[in-house]
């Protein structure tokens, strides 16, 4: 065979085949959860820990004492085992090396299994810091990964080191399980904007004014939401046929599927320039990436690969006959749960069964088999709340928070992927009242106390030598500025108050 034949062997075998792609996205999977345990270890003396804002360690006595034995299977937690206190250091510390070694290609299905223990412990011990879809996409991408990844020194090849034309092709079935997941994240997105009933979704306007509502936009935000509503609404138009269009095509053949995926990852790039959503679009394109065969990447990337491309062992023809059923039994099921759990939405006399709910109790809280849709009703206008400090109860001083509005001349900030998980719960606070809220009160009271761990996550503390007497907590209406008001103010922010949150209180 002439050698112009050998290449088009090697580009034909490489087009059904995702052993690169999975190098890829295990990688950057493993990034992602070194980003999100640094993330939250970094905040999580003022959050949960014994001095913090909702102390874990009580949390679990308190859910323990109401369920009784029942807690363990409502909140499954290591801690539970080895307490709430210095173990959740102990579980930031072993995803940080945890995802070092997935990076690495040690042992990845292991890695990720702890990971996803590790994530999911924290999950429970973070109460309603952690009630993000980003962190329960990350749980359910992890436990489908690992169903993908190597199971076997002999699949794993010499780990980071394996030449990439070396790879094993991961298992059908686990890639589709992935594929799955993307296609439901994507058109479940879009479908529940359109299910809501939410006007502004419906006549396209939803983005005109979206840039300044969402909970904690970048600066570009600002120059986006200027531009004409026209635009608004093709982008608005866009986002939707990227959303329940372009998911379908996931399926499709090659080139069509290819394409899918990069307007996807079009999509998340542009909302990640406006909005700081942590690791949720880099989560997001790392699943896409998935959708790209091993001859898309020796097209893009023709220095890195050899021509023996071809020889990428094929993992799905070596499976132990007991692995092949065990992931056939997983892919159906977790297909058939997800199906039905999404179906009361696009349903509207739908009923579960008595079994699918009994099974879906049981599912629920490992918080990985999950529906998704971010802003199914927009926020309009944009609540903000700010807390105030005082001596005498006459002369007000605001506290300022690391990246949420505040301060008018203040330029909304850069933070993704990282999450500042109080500023975030801060925007929802905003939105509901404070008996829905009890932890707003407890910030409260330990800035009147000055506990250092709660000062950490605060950025500019107007009390720098003793907390002051007073505080209150006052609601504002914020917008953007338009652009001559920035020109003559320098402000970013223009804001009305509404009322207070919460009124005058103290120690006392």
């Amino acid at each position: 065979m002439d050698r112009p034949a050998k290449a088009k062997l090697s580009v034909d075998a490489a087009a059904n085949r995702f052993a690169v792609s999975a190098r890829f996205f295990l990688r950057l999977l493993a990034a992602i959860h070194l980003i999100a345990f640094v993330s939250f270890w970094t905040q999580l003396p003022g959050l949960v820990g014994p001095h913090g804002l909702l102390p874990a360690q009580p949390f679990f006595d308190a859910v323990r004492e109401q369920l009784g034995s029942a807690a363990y299977a409502r909140l499954p937690s290591l801690c539970w085992l080895f307490g709430a206190g210095i173990f959740l250091h102990i579980l930031c510390a072993a995803g940080v090396v945890l995802s070092l070694l997935l990076f690495a290609g040690i042992a990845p299905a292991l890695c990720l299994a702890l990971l996803w223990a590790s994530y999911l412990s924290l999950a429970c011990a973070g109460q309603t810091f952690f009630n993000f879809q980003w962190d329960a996409l990350l749980l359910e991408t992890t436990l489908l990964a690992i169903f993908l990844a190597p199971w076997s020194r002999r699949e794993c090849g010499r780990g980071a080191l394996t030449p990439l034309w070396r790879l094993t092709d991961p298992p059908r079935l686990a890639r589709g399980l992935l594929w799955w997941l993307l296609f439901r994240l994507m058109f479940l997105s879009g479908a529940v904007k359109l299910l809501s009933g939410d006007p502004t979704w419906r006549d396209l306007t939803a983005l005109t004014f979206h840039y300044e509502t969402q909970p904690l936009p970048t600066p570009l935000a600002w120059y986006v939401h200027q531009l004409p509503a026209w635009f608004h609404r093709a982008c608005c138009a866009g986002m939707f046929a990227i959303e329940l269009i372009v998911p379908f095509f996931f399926f499709a053949p090659r080139a069509l599927r290819h394409n899918a995926v990069l307007l996807t990852i079009a999509l998340m790039i542009a909302i990640s320039l406006t909005g700081n959503y942590t690791f949720f679009n880099l989560l997001t394109i790392a699943l896409c990436l998935l959708c790209l065969d091993d001859a898309w990447w020796l097209a893009l990337l023709p220095s890195r690969f050899a021509a023996s491309c071809d020889s990428t062992r094929n993992l799905s023809t070596g499976l132990p006959p007991w692995r092949t059923w065990f992931l056939a039994g997983v892919a159906v099921f977790v297909v058939w749960f997800t199906a039905l759990d999404a179906a009361p939405s696009f349903v509207r006399d739908f009923r579960p069964s008595t079994s699918f709910v009994a099974i879906s109790d049981l599912v629920a809280p490992f918080r990985s088999l999950n529906n998704y849709g971010l802003f199914a009703v927009m926020t309009h206008p944009r609540p903000e709340i700010i807390v105030e400090g005082s001596d005498d109860g006459r002369e007000w001083r605001a506290y300022e928070f690391p990246d949420k509005p505040g301060d008018l001349a203040l330029r909304p900030t850069w933070v993704a992927p990282h999450q500042p998980r109080l500023d975030w719960q801060l925007w929802f606070a905003a939105l509901e009242s404070p008996a829905q809220n009890r932890w707003v009160t407890t910030l409260c009271e330990h800035l009147l106390r000055g506990t250092p761990e709660v000062l950490a996550l605060v950025a500019q503390n107007p009390f720098p030598q003793k907390p002051p007497r007073f505080l209150r907590v006052v609601r504002y209406e914020y917008h953007f500025t338009d652009a001559a008001t920035r020109a003559r103010t320098g402000q970013w922010w223009r804001r009305t108050p509404l009322d207070f949150y919460l009124e005058r209180v103290s120690l006392r």
